[in-house]
């Protein structure tokens, strides 16, 4: 089993930034994909950014330019650098974790961005 805890969810107002952690406990090695979702009131999920343990990443187009996604592979916890936030990236935000062909999700974490 592998425990998913996010933290790093606020309010910021439009052009701010937040940065939001992600740390994976438990059964945590041999994790190779680590990513952020979203889910804003009324919408589908839907993927942010992934990291690879290849250091791949990929980023929704919504926020390429503005989001960064990195991590720490020694303490298999991944990091998402949220700038010049809008108020359309209002969101619970939720990670996820890959490990032995079962995905992982965290309870997620709420931003919002106020106009």
């Amino acid at each position: 089993q592998v425990h998913v805890v996010e933290s790093g969810g606020g309010l910021v107002q439009a052009g701010g930034s937040l940065k939001l952690s992600c740390a994976a406990s438990g059964s945590s090695f041999s994790i190779n994909i680590m990513g952020w979702y979203r889910q804003a009131p009324g919408k589908q999920r839907e993927a942010v950014a992934v990291s690879t343990s290849g250091d791949s990443t990929n980023y929704a187009d919504s926020v390429k330019g503005r989001f960064t996604i990195s991590r720490d592979n020694a303490k298999n916890t991944v990091y998402l650098q949220m700038n010049s936030l809008k108020p359309e990236d209002t969101a619970v935000y939720y990670c996820r974790v890959f490990r032995l062909g079962v995905y992982y999700w965290g309870q997620g974490t709420q931003v919002t961005v106020s106009s």
